[in-house]
């Protein structure tokens, strides 16, 4: 390999990580519209939050469900990479749980959209399912299993009961909106804390 060959592969690694960058970008600015606007806000909405022409987005993501699939898959590994980092930055394991959590509600209230654009689809549906659980709840059991061993927690908690416990809450938000999801879920969170021993 010469060193033309050389500065070609360069630039188009360059190109390749400027690429998933934007990429990215378009993901967060229309993960962020959906939470605030739901699945089926204008796609002009989204071009707007990220700084971008609609045609970029189109060209990335040539359909609706498209987005809403990359969105839920971006939004899992996001979820799922910050779970360690919560566990390595939070002041105590019980602190990066609830962080934790609050990010994982963000996620239920963008994927409540996806399952009626992909009600056609049921096994796309199942596939993204599969892999939210495959991903997410090993996450959680770390943060359950920290929580325990410090002694903050109770024991008799699963990770996917967890997770359940908590999505459920989160939907009434749908259709009321005085519904407040978010303070039943730290009820919740708080409600793990293991009780004191009463004074004798």
């Amino acid at each position: 390999m010469n060193d033309g060959d050389e500065g070609t592969g360069s630039t188009a690694r360059s190109k390749r990580k400027d690429a998933q960058r934007n990429k990215e970008t378009l993901l967060d600015a229309a993960a962020s519209v959906f939470v605030t606007a739901g699945v089926e806000a204008p796609v002009r909405d989204i071009a707007a939050k990220a700084g971008v022409g609609t045609g970029t987005i189109y060209r990335h993501f040539p359909t609706r469900a498209d987005l809403i699939i990359a969105v839920y898959r971006h939004q899992v590994e996001a979820c799922a990479e910050a779970g360690p980092a919560l566990l390595a930055t939070g002041a105590t394991p019980h602190t990066a749980l609830a962080q934790w959590i609050d990010l994982f509600v963000d996620f239920l209230v963008t994927k409540h959209g996806l399952a009626g654009v992909l009600q056609s689809d049921n096994t796309g549906f199942d596939t993204l399912h599969a892999y939210f659980l495959d991903r997410l709840v090993p996450v959680c059991a770390q943060l359950l299993d920290a929580a325990v061993a410090s002694g903050e927690i109770r024991s008799d908690l699963k990770a996917y009961e967890l997770m359940r416990g908590v999505g459920n809450l989160c939907v009434g938000a749908d259709s009321d909106p005085r519904y407040d999801a978010r303070r039943l879920v730290e009820l919740l969170v708080a409600g793990l804390r293991r009780p004191h021993e009463d004074s004798r």
